[in-house]
């Protein structure tokens, strides 16, 4: 019989950057409550952790996910168990519950990136993909439907035909693909996309935090509540980033003397 390690997600910190592994090989990466309450767990290190500005998810092995471990869901969902919910205080990492996260997540994806696997993309930021990857949002073909937000953001992400067309067959799709409609931003040669995610975390982690966190909290209302409610807060925030923080007045002086930023994240 093989015992399954307990350490299904691996934490580790390079610099500003938190490194998040799925560490399932053997199962595909699949998700059970563990894994699930796991990468909850990191993605609340990464917002509670001041020194760290941006996280990259990546997994372990030849594929991404297979999605939910559905042989452990179904008894749970026959015992009557809301197993997919993360613990309280925890941030959900595909953003369907509780405090909403603040700081960049960029995912590096290889082999297959089945159903929770494109949720857990289409929640993150950024999305690097290997040439070999294949994705499908298959729940269908299970007789249940997605609920991890592909019914929410594949629409919003890549537009209604391009998201139906693969929500509503669950058939498998390319990397190609995947890149013509923008469910990803980059493909890169098979094993480099952990590589390349890096590089573009250190780009990030390298400007002023409150820049970046503005930045996209802008962008994200401006999805979630209207243009107007975005653009009523540019010049507020920009005011106030410049007035008070340390980092506003770093960058303005670093241009003025022409030189690289240092920024501290104050």
């Amino acid at each position: 019989m093989t015992v399954e390690a307990e350490n299904f997600v691996n934490v580790a910190s390079r610099d500003h950057v938190l490194l998040i592994g799925l560490n399932r090989p053997s199962k595909v990466n699949a998700f059970n409550k563990k894994m699930l309450d796991q990468l909850n767990a990191a993605y609340t290190l990464l917002e509670q952790t001041g020194d760290l500005r941006c996280a990259v998810v990546y997994a372990e092995g030849d594929n991404f996910t297979g999605g939910l471990d559905l042989g452990y869901f179904a008894e749970q969902w026959e015992a009557g168990n809301n197993a997919f919910a993360p613990e309280k205080g925890f941030i959900d990492a595909w953003g369907m519950a509780g405090h909403p996260r603040q700081k960049p997540v960029i995912c590096a994806v290889q082999g297959r990136c089945y159903t929770l696997g494109i949720e857990l993309m289409l929640a993150a930021d950024i999305r690097v993909a290997a040439s070999g990857t294949r994705f499908a949002q298959m729940e269908i073909l299970r007789g249940i439907y997605p609920v991890g937000g592909a019914t929410l953001r594949f629409p919003q992400e890549v537009g209604w035909g391009n998201a139906m067309r693969w929500l509503l067959t669950g058939e498998e799709f390319n990397a190609a693909e995947a890149l013509r409609i923008g469910l990803i931003q980059e493909v890169v040669p098979d094993g480099k996309q952990l590589e390349r995610a890096l590089e573009i975390a250190d780009r990030i982690s390298a400007a002023a935090p409150g820049g970046v966190r503005a930045t996209r909290e802008s962008a994200r209302r401006s999805i979630q509540e209207g243009y107007a409610a975005a653009h009523a807060d540019l010049m507020p925030v920009l005011q106030h980033m410049l007035r008070e923080t340390n980092d506003g007045k770093e960058g303005v002086r670093s241009f003025v003397e022409r030189r690289a930023a240092k920024f501290t994240g104050t």
